[in-house]
C-alpha cells in the first residue's frame, strides 16, 4: 500500500490530502500520516513567493524525517496582497505537481493584523469568538457561513497539484 507523507499534523490538511487522493485515485489504498516538520518560513507567509517557498520546504523537510515514503505533500497558506490562500506541493520520486487553491478575501481589520505580525488563524479566533479555527474549517468556513471549508478548497487545488501524477507521460522530462 503507497504511504502518503502530510507535512503537516493539522487534521484540515490530512482530511484535505487523504480526500484528494481517494478522489483521484479511487482504485487505490493509501497509509496516509502526518508529521511535524518546519517550512522554514514565517509562521504567516506574507507573499506568494514565500507561501510557496514554505510548501516546498516541508516537502524536502519531510523526505528527510520519513524517507521510506511513497508520496510527499506540503501544504502552506499564506498572504497574498488583500487574499489569503494556500500553495499545494506534491512529489513522488524525481516528479512534483504544484498547484495554487483559491484566493480568499480577507476583511480590512484582519489585513491590518496581519500586517503587524499576528497569524491568520489567531485573528479569524478572535474575530468570530472560536477556538483553533485553522484546524477545523479555517478562515474559509468563517467567512463563507460554513459553504466552505478549508479542507474543501484544498482538496481541489491537490487535486489539480495530482496531474502529473494522474498523466505521467505527460510530465516526463
Amino acid at each position: 500500500m503507497p504511504k502518503i507523507i502530510v507535512a503537516s499534523t493539522n487534521p484540515a490538511k490530512i482530511s484535505a490530502v487523504e480526500d484528494a487522493f481517494k478522489h483521484t485515485f479511487p482504485d487505490s489504498q493509501f497509509s496516509i500520516e502526518g508529521i511535524s516538520v518546519d517550512s522554514g518560513v514565517r509562521d504567516q507567509p506574507m507573499c506568494a513567493d514565500e507561501t510557496l517557498q514554505g510548501a516546498r520546504n516541508r516537502v524536502s523537510n519531510a523526505r528527510q524525517a520519513a524517507p521510506d515514503a511513497d508520496y510527499y505533500v506540503g501544504l502552506e497558506a499564506g498572504i497574498d496582497g488583500l487574499f489569503t490562500f494556500a500553495w499545494m506541493v506534491i512529489e513522488s520520486g524525481n516528479n512534483r505537481g504544484e498547484a495554487r487553491s483559491a484566493s480568499l478575501p480577507l476583511p480590512p481589520l484582519a489585513l491590518e493584523k496581519l500586517h503587524q505580525g499576528e497569524e491568520l488563524g489567531d485573528v479569524m479566533d478572535e474575530m468570530f469568538n472560536q477556538t483553533n479555527i485553522k484546524q477545523k474549517g479555517g478562515a474559509i468556513a468563517m467567512l463563507t457561513n460554513h459553504l466552505l471549508s478549508r479542507s474543501s478548497v484544498y482538496q481541489q487545488a491537490l487535486i489539480l497539484a495530482l496531474i502529473p501524477f494522474i498523466h505521467p507521460t505527460l510530465f516526463a522530462k
